[in-house]
């Protein structure tokens, strides 16, 4: 499962940035694995709790990924998983003069389970019916 953690300033989204830019950011996976993998928590920091440099900052917004469905075979592709991140938050983050950072770390899959169940390898038949089914279920890998 990707799980995104947004920290940002108090005031940088509004509910419907927020719903928006999630649904967004499901779409890039949403080709590769069930949406309902996709995680993301908004979480507001107070400018007096944000330092960037040692100094407060009000334009600071940083993202941190949990990877766990999918690994990077290699560095392009990571680079080019970061760059589809980078034009999806744009209208969000850059020209809104904030300043980020993205943060990616990568589990290992078989260290993870949703609702109980072992979730099923990529390209399965297992998984194809996770995304059509959009829910998980019994029958996966072991």
């Amino acid at each position: 499962m990707p799980l995104w953690t947004i920290y940002h300033p108090d005031d940088a989204f509004s509910d419907t940035d927020k719903a928006q830019l999630a649904a967004e950011i499901t779409d890039i996976y949403a080709p590769f694995m069930p949406r309902f993998f996709v995680g993301i928590v908004f979480r507001s920091v107070d400018e007096n709790n944000l330092f960037v440099g040692g100094v407060s900052s009000k334009r600071f917004v940083r993202f941190v990924l949990e990877h766990i469905a999918r690994e990077f075979p290699n560095r392009d592709a990571s680079r080019r998983f970061i760059d589809r991140v980078n034009q999806v938050i744009a209208p969000y983050i850059r020209d809104r003069g904030l300043d980020w950072e993205i943060h990616i770390d990568e589990t290992p899959f078989d260290l993870w389970s949703i609702n109980g169940f072992y979730p099923p390898r990529e390209g399965t038949p297992d998984e194809k019916r996770w995304m059509a089914d959009d829910r998980p279920s019994p029958r996966t890998h072991d």
